[in-house]
């Protein structure tokens, strides 16, 4: 997973490499640098 540290918060939905189920990622940034990450599954 790539993620661009110049976006201070983010949302996006990534597949799941073993089951193909959308999970939504919800990264933060703070000067540069991660300082939250978050993921849940999005039920079908």
């Amino acid at each position: 997973m790539i993620l661009d540290a110049s976006v201070r918060q983010q949302t996006y939905i990534e597949d799941c490499e073993v089951c193909c189920n959308p999970i939504e990622v919800r990264p933060a940034f703070e000067d540069g640098e991660l300082v939250s990450f978050d993921s849940q599954s999005i039920e079908q």
